[in-house]
């Protein structure tokens, strides 16, 4: 596969991303106008993220990085009855998994929840029932989601990316309805949140059957522990649980932490991940998922040149965006946060403590994006055990790095007569100790790059392409220019946590437009075109 031909897949799965991230924009704006940020919609963050991780760990995460090139190799050198049982006998085998573990889950919500509210002072015993009964709803969502998440490899394979990357819509649409429609007829009005994440678990299954059948791969289930291919991608998944999903891990590390924090906290960090699910998934994850299949098509057929440009172009189409979402959320934390939440029930103090975190997590975006790019590079050659090295490192420096810049923020944040009640309770009653929760994962973010990049170097697998010094310099002045722009807006329009709807709109539409007008003005004149990008 060439890289334009990659570029396709990518803009047919990014276009339909961005759809989904729209909504799920839309979907947050109506959580938060109804809900607030208040203990219930924290519990109910809580309830939703630790399904969603799994379903991303066992899901997106590790099965479809060990699948796609299995998959692959299948579909490129065997006849289709071969793919057909594949099909049968890995969804059989994921199926009757994931089912026993979410019938644990079930059995054990009390003991998930609490492992998830440690440290949570006594008053939040009301917090942790909610938690408990909206965990009861949403866990079966990993096993409806999953198997969605295996017709989707398989669509991916076969270069369908659209079908896949719209599918999350119907969770956004489900929870909107959930919260306008079901939430004022409930006694308990955010668990309408919890039936609405369970039935559009259902609903994404079924809505990917169509597209199955069309390529003769809807099959029934059946148990295949013992089939040689499904064992392949077994030995490939396992180590990937910590490979391709440390981001997640350590996004579920602090939510741990952040149940100790200021009431709030949860309900502010989740939203501040929308922010970066918009540049991450649109274009990190849409990238990853479309360079996946044409860099495994490149290991079978032992062409390492075409290897080579296919990720370099991977690399170069990332760091341009990335570079320039990361900096733009930065400086316009605090104008978006505003402009998208900042109606009803969610405040400018509410505004403040989501820009905040926002600012954390936007430094870690170019890793976040670029990791999303590399892990295939190995997943395609079939090499799950590196990536653990680095996830596993990762992993460890984020408990670490968590633990060095929650001490400064307490530091700065704390004043010295309220640290007289002890720690604890300092943590749990002074806002703004979240940030220190982004800030972390960045920087464990920043550390998996660069030893997944040292060994990916050292496996000699891919050969640098000539043009990085000047490309580099190219994106570094504009993105010079870009925030020059926009820090002359910032200077001269009004706050936006005070400045009326319409105006933040307007305003924030003007910086917008100004700082991603500059960027490209600035990269046309230094000599990049489109076509270099189809080149690489």
């Amino acid at each position: 596969m060439t890289a334009p031909r990659v570029a396709r897949g990518l803009l047919s799965f990014s276009s339909m991303t961005m759809v989904s991230r729209v909504f799920g924009l839309i979907r947050d704006q109506v959580l938060t106008t109804t809900f607030g940020a208040s203990a219930a919609t924290d519990a109910f963050w809580v309830a939703f993220r630790i399904p969603n991780f799994m379903r991303r760990l066992f899901a997106e995460g590790s099965f479809a990085t060990a699948f796609v090139p299995v998959f692959t190799e299948v579909k490129e050198t065997r006849p289709h009855a071969d793919l057909r049982a594949l099909m049968s006998r890995v969804s059989g085998t994921l199926g009757a998994v994931l089912l026993l573990i979410t019938a644990l889950g079930l059995i054990f919500t009390p003991q998930v929840a609490a492992l998830f509210s440690m440290g949570a002072s006594p008053d939040k015993a009301e917090k942790f029932g909610l938690t408990v009964e909206l965990l009861r709803l949403t866990f079966p969502f990993i096993l409806f989601v999953s198997l969605t998440a295996l017709a989707g490899g398989a669509l991916n394979s076969f270069h369908r990316f659209a079908m896949p990357a719209l599918t999350p819509v119907i969770l956004n649409l489900c929870m909107i309805a959930g919260a306008l429609w079901l939430a004022p007829r409930l006694e308990t009005p955010i668990l309408a949140l919890g039936w609405a994440v369970l039935f559009a678990g259902i609903l994404q299954l079924l809505f990917q059957l169509p597209s199955l059948a069309k390529l003769d791969l809807l099959t029934l289930p059946r148990w295949g522990w013992s089939h040689p291919d499904v064992r392949r991608v077994v030995r490939l998944m396992v180590p990937t649980l910590f490979g391709s999903s440390v981001a997640q891990i350590n996004l579920l590390l602090d939510t741990w932490i952040a149940a100790m924090l200021y009431t709030g906290s949860q309900t502010w960090l989740s939203l501040s991940d929308r922010f970066l699910e918009l540049p991450l998934g649109v274009f990190g994850v849409a990238l990853g998922t479309a360079i996946l299949p044409a860099l495994s098509r490149h290991h079978v057929r032992t062409d390492s040149a075409a290897f080579s440009r296919t990720f370099d172009w991977g690399l170069r189409t990332t760091l341009l965006i990335a570079i320039p979402a990361a900096l733009g959320l930065m400086m316009l934390s605090t104008p978006l946060v505003a402009t998208v939440f900042q109606y009803d029930r969610f405040t400018a103090f509410d505004t403040q403590m989501t820009a905040m975190a926002v600012f954390g997590l936007s430094f870690g975006l170019p890793a976040f994006a670029l990791v999303k790019v590399v892990l295939p590079a190995f997943y395609s050659r079939q090499d799950t055990k590196t990536p653990v090295r680095a996830g596993v490192a990762s992993l460890v420096a984020n408990m670490l790095f968590n633990a060095i810049f929650l001490a400064a923020v307490y530091a700065w944040r704390v004043p010295a007569e309220d640290r007289a009640g002890g720690v604890m309770q300092a943590l749990a009653t002074t806002p703004g100790l979240h940030l220190a929760l982004g800030l972390a994962s960045a920087a464990a973010s920043y550390l998996n790059l660069a030893l997944l990049w040292h060994w990916l170097r050292k496996s000699g697998a891919y050969a640098r392409q000539p043009g990085w010094g000047r490309f580099l310099t190219q994106v570094g002045l504009a993105c010079a220019a870009m925030v020059a722009v926009v820090m002359l807006g910032l200077y001269w329009l009004p706050d936006f946590t005070e400045a009326a709807m319409h105006l933040r709109i307007v305003n924030l539409l003007l910086l917008v437009v100004g700082g991603a007008a500059s960027y490209g003005i600035v990269l046309v004149a230094l000599g990049i075109r489109p076509r270099h990008l189809r080149e690489h």
